[in-house]
C-alpha cells in the first residue's frame, strides 16, 4: 500500500501501465461500454512506486518542478516557509507512501478518441470541463462509472487535494487499502526516507493524513 513493492500489480499491455488485475478487468468492461458512445478510455498514469513519488516530491520541494496553488497558478517557492511549502505540494502531489497510485487501483484517464495528434496531456481541470478536450468523457463517466465500481476520490475541494476529474479509483480494491493505511503505517514508510521536509512532515503527520489521505470523496 505504500509503493515499496509491486507484487500486487501487473503490466497491462492494452493500457500500457501497471495496474491491479481486478482493476484492469473492471476498466476493460467500462472501456468496452464507453466505446459504444464513441469514447476510448486510455490510461496516462497507473501504478507509481515509492521512489518515483519521492523524486516528484523532492523536485517540487527544491523548486526543480513547478509548484502550483489551488487555482493551478505558479507559486514563488522562496515566499513559502517549510510548512506552507508542504501544504502547497500536497494540493496536487501526494506524500511518498501515501499516493493512491501506489495501490494499482487508481489511475489517470483520457479519451484517446479525442486526443489530437501531437497533443501533450496536461491533466488540468480545463481539459475535463464542458467544452474541454475530454469534456464528453467526463460527462459519460459521471453517468456510468459507478456501475463498474469506479469513483473520483478528488471530486470536490474538501480543503485537501484539489479536484482531479482525471483521477479514477476502483472502489472494491481501494476502500480496504485506505482503511489499512493509517498514519502509523505511513510514518513507518517515510521515517527513514530521504524526503525533503521530513522533520516537519513527521511532526504534522496525523493532521496531514486526515486532510490529504483520508479526506476524500466517498464512492
Amino acid at each position: 500500500m505504500t509503493g515499496r513493492a509491486q507484487t500486487h500489480v501487473a503490466l497491462i499491455e492494452d493500457f500500457h501501465c501497471l495496474l491491479d488485475p481486478s482493476t484492469s478487468d473492471a476498466l476493460r468492461r467500462m472501456r468496452d461500454a464507453a466505446r459504444e458512445a464513441g469514447i476510448d478510455l486510455g490510461v496516462v498514469s497507473g501504478f507509481r512506486d515509492f521512489e518515483r513519488q519521492l523524486s516528484i516530491w523532492n523536485a517540487k520541494f527544491r523548486g526543480e518542478r513547478a509548484l502550483l496553488d489551488r487555482y493551478g497558478e505558479p507559486v514563488d517557492l522562496e515566499s513559502l516557509d517549510v510548512s506552507t511549502r508542504i501544504d502547497t505540494i500536497l494540493l496536487w502531489s501526494a506524500l511518498p507512501g501515501a499516493s493512491r497510485h501506489h495501490w494499482g487501483t487508481d489511475f489517470d484517464v483520457v479519451d484517446l478518441a479525442r486526443l489530437p495528434a501531437d497533443y501533450s496531456v496536461q491533466l488540468v481541470p480545463a481539459e475535463y470541463a464542458p467544452g474541454g478536450v475530454f469534456g464528453e468523457m467526463t460527462a459519460w463517466l459521471d453517468e456510468h462509472m459507478r456501475a463498474f465500481g469506479f469513483f473520483r476520490p478528488y471530486r470536490i475541494d474538501r480543503g485537501g487535494v484539489q479536484p482531479e476529474a482525471w483521477h479514477l479509483s476502483y472502489a472494491p480494491g481501494a476502500i480496504p487499502i485506505l482503511e489499512a493505511l493509517t498514519a502509523d503505517v505511513l510514518k513507518d514508510a517515510i521515517a527513514e526516507a530521504p524526503i525533503e521536509g521530513r522533520s516537519e512532515i513527521l511532526a504534522r503527520l496525523p493532521e496531514l493524513h486526515a486532510r490529504f489521505v483520508t479526506g476524500i470523496d466517498p464512492p
